[in-house]
């Protein structure tokens, strides 16, 4: 490509041609810049690695993201390696530079995060690399909570603002089935039943746990849930106890995966007091996603040097909840995404890949350009 911007002189009857090497660098800097502008500001593809969102997602699932939707994130990290997220392929090294970093902003988007998107981000417990933000792992979730509301979940029912949300059509949990005698394997494969590894229980949809109780051979089938005070320090803030605080100081809040809250999603100036029980819940957030430093003197907390008894938030927060309930690290176990983790809204399917499958039934046609809901 011939650039204008490139020769000092326009209409230069004496200049010489480009060379087969200009030209083809030329082409190639052109579709460089042009990829990462297309990536960083309008859309840009990923590819599902795990069984979280299964069964609205699946594994091998190749989606679209926009970045317009919610607004572009320019980006923190400017200095990077073109189309490498973190790490060089082949020799494992950095991908970026991260002697220079810039504010967050983002552009002016479509909308905002709403509930019920299923959305890209970055994963905000990325600690053991210490990261950039930008520059963390992408992850999948169903946005089930933002700034402002309360949420809590009831045997596996999520609920905000005291309301029952809407269940996404593919979710799926675990269930305990008592049975007269063996269940033909096919009968798992038709109504997509999986058993993951490392679990001892079968996941599937209710749907296809309707239909399965009808089989004669099925006695009784019901989902896994685990009462409150079941599993202590299984979940937030347990699970990934602060810094600051040791386990030992942790509330005991008898919050489960499926009876957990409820919690109240931080919202951009809002004030939240701070005691034994919430000082836990809200404590990363106030330190590591805004940048506070936080101490504990005695009974007395401690922010920027100065005792107080409250803080307000300076970012709008999301939780957010995989479809596939019993197999998905999510805001259960890991609290609250910033705003300034988000990515993107996924919007659909441009190709599906099934590596169990055979040869000649690998591509998944069925869920190629599938909006995703």
């Amino acid at each position: 490509m011939n650039w204008k911007f490139w020769t000092k002189k326009k209409n230069n009857p004496a200049k010489k041609k480009k060379s087969a090497t200009r030209e083809w660098v030329d082409a190639i800097v052109f579709a460089v810049i042009a990829a990462t502008l297309i990536r960083t500001f309008f859309i840009e593809a990923y590819v599902i690695p795990t069984p979280s969102m299964e069964r609205s997602l699946l594994v091998g699932d190749f989606l679209f993201v926009s970045k317009v939707n919610y607004g572009a994130r320019t980006p923190m990290t400017p200095i990077a390696f073109p189309f490498a997220h973190h790490t060089m392929p082949l020799i494992g090294t950095k991908a970026y530079f991260d002697g220079w970093e810039l504010p967050y902003y983002r552009l002016p988007g479509l909308s905002d995060v709403k509930k019920g998107d299923v959305v890209v981000f970055n994963y905000p417990y990325d600690t053991i690399n210490n990261r950039p933000v930008d520059k963390r792992e992408n992850y999948i979730k169903r946005c089930q909570g933002a700034p402002g509301d309360t949420l809590s979940v009831v045997e596996g029912q999520v609920f905000v603002n005291r309301k029952a949300m809407p269940n996404p059509p593919g979710e799926q949990m675990e269930y305990k089935i008592t049975t007269a005698g063996d269940i033909n394997p096919q009968v798992y494969n038709d109504l997509n039943i999986t058993l993951y590894e490392g679990h001892q229980l079968p996941a599937m949809t209710e749907d296809a746990a309707k239909t399965l109780k009808s089989y004669t051979t099925v006695k009784s089938i019901e989902p896994d849930l685990a009462p409150k005070g079941t599993t202590p320090g299984s979940v937030f803030p347990s699970y990934f106890p602060m810094h600051v605080l040791s386990k030992s100081m942790i509330p005991d809040y008898k919050w489960t995966p499926d009876n957990f809250g409820p919690i109240i999603v931080p919202k951009k100036g809002w004030t939240v007091k701070l005691d034994s029980m919430t000082f836990p819940l809200y404590e990363r957030a106030i330190e590591i996603y805004e940048h506070n430093t936080v101490q504990l003197s005695g009974k007395d907390i401690l922010i920027n040097g100065k005792k107080t008894d409250s803080y307000t938030f300076k970012m709008n927060y999301y939780w957010m909840m995989g479809d596939n309930r019993h197999d998905s690290e999510d805001s259960r176990f890991w609290g609250f995404v910033p705003e300034d983790h988000i990515v993107g809204k996924a919007l659909f399917i441009w190709m599906s890949w099934d590596d169990n499958a055979s040869f000649f039934s690998k591509i998944r046609w069925s869920r190629l350009f599938r909006g995703i809901h």
